[in-house]
């Protein structure tokens, strides 16, 4: 540990701390989970259904795309209503009619507004203390039993082929007949039933149902409990006083920055041949942008779907690839080429790391590894295409289709061989970085390496520019962050097909948060601190330092802040004050985020040979932008549970998730993938007219695709949840009025923008990809 000693203890100290609590309070996620009944009966004694259909439902529901059409307790596609909030909405204004026809002979809306109240009284009582007895049975009314039937019967028209239906499928981008079986989509209204049950019926000594009172549904009384206003004004406390402190810190600790090196005349990283594992990386890069390109074209596929629902410029085309196929694709691409990116440059630098030479196999290694991608992509997305066709049979569809849950949402099977691909790049990574851990003399270069001017071979010196030659922190926190992602991912095997949905989301979550948004993010901030203090230009002190301290911070609120995604998915009261204290910790580090970006800006002024890394300089300046922005304030918008309660589930959450996913990592992935390109073809020369056409349309189309359509529907919907309840901001009625669809069309201009940022970035690493490599005896003369 050396002169970081107190670093490291600070990070360890973080991590056994954070992840006690993420442990600790998971434990209630099980514990409180709302309960699943064992039977739902009428109090007339007719047994309705149990806890196995109600299962069966939710495989159903996870077989036609789950998350990805429509969302259930706010979590999934925004384009078809929020089934919970849908569903509840509907089987109480049927069971006010129902009232209103007993006592009245009149429909609800024809009473005055006294009979109303009165009535409304009723439907709360009954509702909101309608909970399951000992013996794990719920009995309903038989009233509320008459409200749950007429609900599930719409349900059961809208999942079929109902012609009356079919301008709502439209408006929702479902397609004709979603779920052909008659028995199955009985099963899916179960599912249905039970999430809206949750959320109104209060857990048992407490004043606020299972889902802390969410969605706003003003009928039964659903409001903001008073833990989630004070929680949100903690939060709001707890990042203003977290930025303060980061403010003073930094302004004092700069003061004693070490003075940035003298550069070297040459690039440090080509001052050695090529390895064959390096040499084989092109097909890495080539994926990761032919995966970024249809991820695009595919997305603006997608995003037609908000205005034509079932066709594509008046081609029906939803029967072949539907709303909730796509969308899949869409983000499961993203998913693979964002990590392929993140994979080649691991794999890159295992060799440099190593003295600038190949452990055995490592080039076989490299291109299994490759080819296992390869296949894990193509078969999850023939398994996902099979199941929303519903050509799967029922057993197979969680294991090779569809799990239903957005972002893991590839089969089970194909999760786990991605998982296993993972710990393959982990075990290349460490056959690479462990020897030079571990050796007590520093791995140097072949002398046949080829240097330039003639001189003696030279070696690549991991402790350049430190005062002890044999500083290896930098190194073991980069080892660390490799095991982390290894590692971390096999949390989404933590749940099953019929687990309890409040039980999947925090593992989920550990998923999409904590593997992407931590270790991602620890790993990234380490390797390009690697990468630039092996390069020279700053000193490897500074970087360590830096690495350390920006890993607790990430951490500190990264960790427990996994919790503000389950706020409204059937947990308690504490689990939301952990997640809201400690998630508006993470927006503390990403306020400084513009001297980071500023410190890789004048990167490429410290020596000539820099100039030829400007483009993957400026993806990473976009990243400290998009970082501050899409995660910082667009997250933060979203954070604080008095604001989540209204607009989770509404396009408030694609704003901070395109700007924060794509913005951030997808900005990261290019970036590594420039630079490990540069390094691939010496001799290339980036193009003049390609580089900026593709960073300024990505950046550019980015901002007008949140700007003119994202963010104003947001808003827009934000002020019909408040004012009327989800159940309206999500609604037919609502998201087809000509303002909206007009706006929705408008994105079309951003899309077409992006798309030709995408294209030119792909052409430009395709055409570098092209190019042919020098000899290895003038390898470097560009570098000059």
């Amino acid at each position: 540990m050396g002169p970081y000693k107190k670093h490291w203890f600070a990070l360890i100290g973080v991590l056994i701390a954070m992840f006690s609590l993420l442990g600790y309070f998971g434990a209630d996620v099980y514990r409180s989970a709302p309960p699943i009944p064992a039977q739902v009966a009428s109090a007339d004694g007719q047994v309705l259904f149990g806890r196995d259909d109600i299962l069966d439902g939710q495989t159903a529901w996870q077989s036609v795309g789950g998350m990805q059409l429509g969302s259930i307790w706010g979590h999934g596609a925004y384009q078809a209503p929020d089934w919970t909030a849908d569903w509840l909405h509907r089987e109480l204004t049927a069971w006010l009619d129902l009232a209103a026809q007993a006592a009245h002979g009149q429909s609800f809306a024809q009473l005055d507004t006294t009979a109303q109240g009165a009535l409304q009284a009723q439907l709360r009582a009954e509702y909101r203390g309608n909970g399951v007895d000992a013996a794990q049975r719920l009995v309903v009314s038989p009233r509320r039993a008459q409200a749950m039937a007429a609900t599930a019967a719409y349900y059961e028209r809208l999942f079929a082929a109902d012609p009356a239906l079919r301008g709502t499928r439209q408006s929702y981008a479902m397609k004709e007949d979603t779920l052909p079986s008659a028995e199955r989509r009985q099963d899916l209204t179960h599912f249905f039933f039970w999430t809206a049950w949750a959320a109104a019926t209060e857990r048992p000594g407490s004043k606020v149902t299972y889902t802390n009172n969410w969605p706003h549904e003003p009928l039964i009384g659903n409001a903001p409990s008073a833990e989630n206003v004070v929680w949100s004004v903690a939060s709001v406390v707890i990042l203003l006083a977290g930025i303060g402190f980061l403010v003073w810190g930094w302004s004092f600790l700069r003061a004693y920055e070490a003075p940035l090196p003298t550069a070297p005349t040459h690039d440090p990283l080509t001052l050695s041949a090529l390895t064959p594992s390096q040499r084989a990386l092109g097909k890495y890069l080539f994926l990761v942008v032919a995966l970024f390109v249809f991820q695009v074209f595919i997305g603006g596929f997608t995003a037609h779907y908000t205005v034509e629902g079932q066709h594509f410029y008046g081609i029906d085309v939803s029967q072949w690839f539907p709303y909730a196929l796509t969308r899949t694709w869409h983000i499961q691409s993203a998913l693979f080429w964002i990590a392929t990116g993140f994979l080649a440059v691991g794999l890159f630098l295992a060799p440099v790391i190593n003295g600038g030479k190949d452990p055995k196999f490592q080039k076989l290694g490299v291109d299994v590894l490759f080819w296992a991608l390869v296949f894990v992509c193509v078969g999850s997305f023939i398994g996902n295409y099979l199941a929303i066709a519903q050509k799967l049979p029922p057993a197979w569809s969680f294991w090779l289709g569809h799990q239903g849950y957005e972002y893991v949402d590839l089969g089970r099977l194909w999760q786990i061989l991605k998982w296993v691909g993972i710990l393959l790049w982990l075990v290349l990574m460490l056959r690479g970085v462990l020897p030079a851990l571990l050796s007590g003399e520093r791995r140097a270069a072949p002398s046949s390496s080829a240097p330039l001017g003639g001189r003696a071979g030279r070696s690549l010196d991991l402790g350049a520019n430190s005062s002890d030659g044999e500083d290896k922190n930098l190194l073991a926190l980069l080892t660390a962050s490799v095991g982390a992602i290894g590692l971390f991912y096999g949390a989404g095997l933590f749940y099953g097909e019929r687990t309890s949905l409040t039980v999947m989301e925090y593992w989920r979550w550990w998923v999409v948060h904590l593997w992407v948004e931590g270790f991602f993010e620890v790993f990234a901030t380490v390797a390009l601190a690697f990468v630039f203090s092996s390069m020279g230009l700053v000193s490897r002190p500074m970087a360590t330092t830096a690495s350390l301290a920006s890993a607790s911070l990430f951490l500190l609120g990264g960790i427990p802040g996994t919790f503000h995604h389950l706020y409204f998915a059937g947990t308690t009261t504490p689990v939301m004050a952990v997640g809201a204290a400690f998630s508006a910790l993470e927006v503390v580090p990403l306020i400084v985020l513009g001297h980071e970006a500023w410190d890789n800006w004048r990167l490429k002024t410290r020596a000539p040979w820099m100039d030829n890394l400007r483009w993957p300089l400026m993806c990473f300046v976009a990243v400290a932008f998009w970082n501050m922005l899409g995660a910082g304030v667009f997250g933060f918008m979203i954070n604080p549970p008095i604001s989540l309660y209204y607009v989770q589930g509404l396009n408030t959450t694609p704003v901070h998730a395109h700007a924060a996913l794509f913005g951030v990592y997808g900005f990261l992935a290019l970036g590594f993938t420039l630079l490990v390109l540069r390094y691939l073809r010496p001799q290339f020369v980036f193009s003049p007219v390609l580089m900026p056409t593709a960073f300024w349309g990505l950046n550019v189309g980015l901002v007008l695709m949140i700007a003119t359509s994202l963010l104003p529907i947001g808003i827009l919907q934000f002020h019909a949840s408040v004012s009327e309840g989800l159940w309206y901001a999500r609604s037919e009625a609502f998201l087809q009025q000509p303002l909206l669809q007009t706006l929705r069309w408008v994105r079309t201009f951003g899309d077409v923008v992006f798309i030709v940022g995408s294209v030119a970035m792909a052409w430009q690493v395709v055409w570098g990809l092209a190019g042919r490599s020098a000899p290895a005896t003038t390898l470097h003369t560009r570098t000059a």
